[in-house]
């Protein structure tokens, strides 16, 4: 048996973790530069509040409601979310961390499903703060179904999906755009042929499903079956390419705003590829204008650069990002987003050097194992490139930003005895 650990209006309940005067009461979270609603509380979802709505058009219903507004905080979020898979580690063999907010889990052996998972969520409670949902069934695609019935229909938050008439009577109930993996394209498509549940679509052909879903659509209809199809994955597999892009809180006009925004962006790839081992052999630079201000001229400029050493050395990173950048930048336009992205990726330890390398890999692979280190005991960027600049100003808008009780001495809560 497997089971899906899944947090409760996961970036919602991390801002009542720490201030629990919050509990019951509407709640918002924004994107970047908060611009839309990414997060709602149950009571905010009450009210109608819809998932992606810009927010200036639910800014009525907010005062009327005094709805609770938090710009998107991912530090804190990153970081109790480790604490919640860590404590969810301790309990049972193996876990595979899904996202920042879901966890599958292996259960078999454990005899009594339904009260090893109401323990579990009990403890996640109690240590991080974070409510879960649990649902527990042989298949992940069965995991998911069973966690949408102990989300909405149980009151432990606890389900078992295991004896065929339950999971038939649960297929029959589930309507088909709600299955794991079925977009909203596919779910019209599907309608469209008479399909309307996912008990509908587990009758189908096998040879049709294939065609209409491809094999990965195949092998989620016989986890619903009852076949297992997706192992338990412990290991996260490695990214195939990495990006990182941003809008700017302000646009930007100048070329040295947007190298600074370049520069940092170049710097987080190169990062992430050193904690994965990789190194890549291909970088892309992408900056357009706002394409929701169409009296503005219109710009949207790409290059790419091939490595001849595939690498993961910020400081070349940064140095061929900005040389990209000056291949497509325009003067006579103003830029509100950018991005970097590093593909080609091959593990480090093959990395094949070239007979015409001019750089010392060792020695910057020392300067990136110190700059690594010290960032990250002391935080972020405390140690970075002159190029990646101090002010700033092409930063996201984070307007509504809670402190980050978690991670950052100066924002933790202070107990007076």
């Amino acid at each position: 048996m497997l089971a899906l650990a899944d947090c409760n209006n996961f970036y919602a309940s991390c801002e009542r973790v720490f201030q629990p005067h919050l509990e019951g009461k509407p709640i918002l979270v924004l994107s970047n530069n908060d611009g839309c609603v990414i997060a709602r509380s149950n009571e905010s979802k009450a009210l109608g509040i819809k998932m992606g709505v810009p927010v200036f058009q639910v800014k009525n219903t907010i005062e009327q409601h005094n709805i609770q507004v938090f710009s998107s905080n991912f530090t804190l979020y990153g970081d109790l979310s480790k604490r919640v898979m860590s404590t969810i580690r301790q309990e049972v063999k193996a876990i595979e961390v899904y996202s920042i907010d879901e966890a599958f889990m292996d259960f078999s052996g454990e005899g009594k499903h339904l009260e090893k998972g109401i323990d579990l969520k009990k403890k996640v409670q109690q240590h991080i703060g974070i409510p879960i949902s649990i649902g527990i069934a042989p298949t992940k695609t069965l995991c998911k179904v069973a966690g949408l019935i102990a989300k909405t229909h149980t009151k432990s938050g606890v389900f078992v999906l295991k004896d065929k008439a339950i999971i038939e009577r649960a297929l029959k109930w589930l309507p088909v755009e709600e299955l794991w993996g079925v977009g909203r394209r596919h779910a019209r498509k599907l309608n469209d042929v008479g399909i309307k549940t996912a008990y509908d679509l587990c009758r189908a052909d096998d040879s049709w499903i294939r065609r209409r879903l491809s094999v990965v659509g195949l092998r989620m209809v016989k986890e619903l079956r009852g076949t297992p199809c997706f192992p338990l994955e412990e290991q996260a597999s490695k990214k195939k390419n990495i990006c990182t892009s941003r809008s700017f809180g302000k646009s930007i006009s100048n070329i040295e705003g947007l190298k600074e925004a370049v520069s940092n962006y170049a710097n987080s790839c190169a990062y992430k590829l050193r904690k994965q081992q990789g190194c890549a052999s291909r970088i892309s630079v992408f900056i357009h204008t706002n394409p929701f201000k169409p009296t503005d001229k219109q710009y949207r400029g790409f290059t790419s650069l091939i490595l001849d050493t595939p690498s993961n050395d910020s400081i070349e990173l940064v140095r061929l990002a900005l040389k990209c950048l000056e291949k497509i930048y325009r003067s006579d336009c103003t830029y509100k987003k950018a991005g970097v992205i590093v593909s080609d990726i091959s593990p480090q330890q093959q990395q094949q050097l070239s007979l015409f390398d001019t750089i010392n890999r060792q020695k910057h692979q020392s300067i990136m194992t110190a700059l690594d280190s010290i960032n990250d005991k002391f935080g972020k960027d405390k140690v970075h490139l002159a190029v990646q600049g101090y002010g700033r100003r092409w930063k996201m808008k984070q307007e509504q930003l809670s402190p980050c009780y978690s991670t950052r001495i100066e924002d933790a809560l202070r107990v007076y005895l």
